[in-house]
C-alpha cells in the first residue's frame, strides 16, 4: 500500500493516466488500479518500467523503490497456514503486524489480542464444531502468535471497548472465564493498552451495528483503515467519509464507556457478581 501510494502521487504528478500506465506494463487501467491500492503484488520488471515512466532515473532512489516491493511482496509469519486461512483475513494479519493503532469496539466477547489460550480454544470451538482438534489448535497458535506485537520493543497503542454483556459471557466454564478476567486486568495495565468497559445500562452502544477495528499506520502514504469482519468474509473501508464516521463512534462508545482507570473495579465487580459454577469434565453427568 505504501508503494502503491507513492507510485499514484508519481504517475499524477507527470499527468499521467491509468491507462497511460497500464500500457507501459503490458497491463490494464485496472491492473494499474490494484497496484496503487496495494491490492496486488510487484513483479520487479512492471516496477522498473513504471519508475522509467515517471521520470525516476536515480540509482538509490530505484534501489529504495525495489526493496519496498520486495518487502511487500514477502509473506508474513501467518505463511504456513495459508492452507487453511482465508485470503481475507491473510490481508488482515499484514495490517495488523504494521499498525501503530489498533483501536475497536467488541460487543460479543473478549477481544483476540486479550485472550488466553484456553478462552481462545473454547471460543474457536464454538464457532467451528466441525474442526478436528488439530485445526482448532493451529487456530488457537495464530491467534497466540498475533498477541505477540504487543511485547515488541515498539508496541501499537491499543485501545478497545468491549461490552460488559460480552465479559459476562463464561465461555469455556467459570474457571477459564475467570482467568481470562484475570488476564485482561493485568493487560489492562500495560501502558500500551487501553481497555474501556461498558456497562450493561449504558445505551452506548445503539451507536454501533457490530464491531468493528480502526487501525492506524506511522506511513503518511498509508490511509486509516476500518476493518469489518463478517461470517465469511470482511470489508475494509479507506474512504475517509467511511474512516470518519467510524471514528466518530469509536469516540462516542468511549465517552458512554467507564474511563479506563475504572476498568480493573468492574473486573473485580463481575466476578464477585457471577454465581459460582463447579466446572465437571466433558462427558461427566
Amino acid at each position: 500500500m505504501v508503494l502503491g501510494a507513492r507510485l499514484r502521487r508519481l504517475r499524477e504528478a507527470r499527468g499521467i493516466t491509468r491507462e497511460g500506465a497500464g500500457e507501459a506494463i503490458r497491463g490494464s487501467h485496472s491492473k494499474i488500479s490494484r497496484l496503487e491500492l496495494g491490492r496486488t503484488g510487484f513483479r520487479e520488471r512492471d516496477l522498473n518500467d513504471l519508475l522509467a515512466l515517471y521520470g525516476v532515473i536515480d540509482p538509490e532512489e530505484c534501489a529504495e523503490y525495489l526493496e519496498l516491493a520486495r518487502q511487500a511482496n514477502a509473506s508474513g509469519w501467518w505463511h504456513r497456514d495459508n492452507d487453511w486461512l482465508p485470503k481475507w483475513f491473510d490481508t488482515y494479519l499484514g495490517l495488523e503486524n504494521a499498525a501503530r493503532l489498533i483501536r475497536g469496539f467488541e460487543p460479543r466477547v473478549v477481544p483476540d489480542l486479550l485472550q488466553t489460550p484456553e478462552y481462545a480454544r473454547a471460543l474457536i470451538a464454538l464457532a467451528h464444531p466441525g474442526e478436528t482438534e488439530d485445526v482448532i489448535e493451529r487456530r488457537v497458535a495464530l491467534r497466540m502468535r498475533r498477541q505477540e506485537i504487543l511485547d515488541r520493543p515498539d508496541p501499537p497503542q491499543l485501545w478497545l471497548v468491549v461490552e460488559e454483556a460480552a465479559l459476562r459471557r463464561p465461555i469455556g466454564g467459570s474457571m477459564i472465564w475467570q482467568a481470562q478476567l484475570d488476564h485482561l486486568e493485568q493487560a489492562a495495565a500495560r501502558p500500551n493498552v487501553t481497555v474501556q468497559v461498558i456497562a450493561d445500562h449504558v445505551g452506548g452502544p445503539a451507536v454501533a451495528d457490530g464491531g468493528f477495528t480502526v487501525l492506524r499506520f506511522a506511513e503518511p502514504d498509508l490511509p486509516d483503515i476500518v476493518y469489518l469482519q463478517q461470517l465469511t468474509s470482511a470489508l475494509y473501508l479507506d474512504k475517509r467519509a467511511d474512516v470518519d464516521a467510524y471514528l466518530a463512534v469509536a469516540n462516542q462508545l468511549s465517552v458512554h464507556a467507564a474511563p479506563p482507570e475504572y476498568t480493573p473495579g468492574l473486573l473485580a465487580a463481575l466476578r464477585r457478581r457471577q454465581p459460582e459454577i463447579m466446572d465437571r469434565p466433558a462427558g461427566e453427568r
